[in-house]
């Protein structure tokens, strides 16, 4: 790829990233092309559709919460482990509209599209989950779908305190004792 291709095609990336993060998934291409200073014909000669373009940004973001599960499953404390993961979701989630709604199911597949890629957050999460119970720091009655909806509950939280939330779902999570 030429020199100004690369700068194009990163232009483009990082545009969308700010884009759909502080507007959701749901911003057309073309203006996604003009606040990057190009023509839709860049954009698309890069990403062929929207979903290619989804997935760049969104894959990216997941690589990097992925390196960061794993380095959490690495932790003698898998309770501390999966809590840290939880929280990390959350709050990315509340701070990336795009990223949330890929999450919540905005009829992109992000599973399908990390787990081809290698960075199945998801997967992540619920190993996580299943060892966090194994180790007594999780009640086991609690399911990854309780996981799913209670974080989809936070990131429809529009407070001003997202880490209380968290705090008090993560005690509600915890084996008492």
């Amino acid at each position: 790829m030429r020199a100004d291709a690369q700068r194009n095609r990163q232009r483009v990336l990082r545009t969308a990233a700010e884009v759909f993060a502080a507007e959701g998934l749901s911003v057309p291409v073309h203006e996604i092309a003009r606040r990057a200073g190009v023509g839709t014909g860049t954009v698309s000669r890069h990403f062929p559709t929207k979903e290619s373009l989804y997935a760049a940004v969104l894959l990216d973001r997941m690589g990097q919460l992925s390196g960061y599960a794993d380095s959490l499953a690495a932790e003698d404390d898998l309770g501390t482990a999966f809590f840290a993961l939880f929280g990390r979701l959350v709050r990315e989630g509340a701070a990336h509209r795009g990223l949330a709604e890929a999450l919540a199911g905005s009829g992109f597949d992000i599973e399908a599209a990390a787990s081809s890629a290698g960075c199945n957050v998801s997967d992540r999460l619920r190993r996580l989950l299943s060892e966090a119970q194994d180790a007594g720091a999780v009640d086991p009655g609690v399911t990854f779908a309780d996981i799913k909806a209670l974080m989809a509950g936070c990131l429809a939280y529009d407070g001003p305190d997202p880490d209380r939330v968290i705090d008090v779902i993560s005690r509600g999570l915890r084996v008492p004792g």
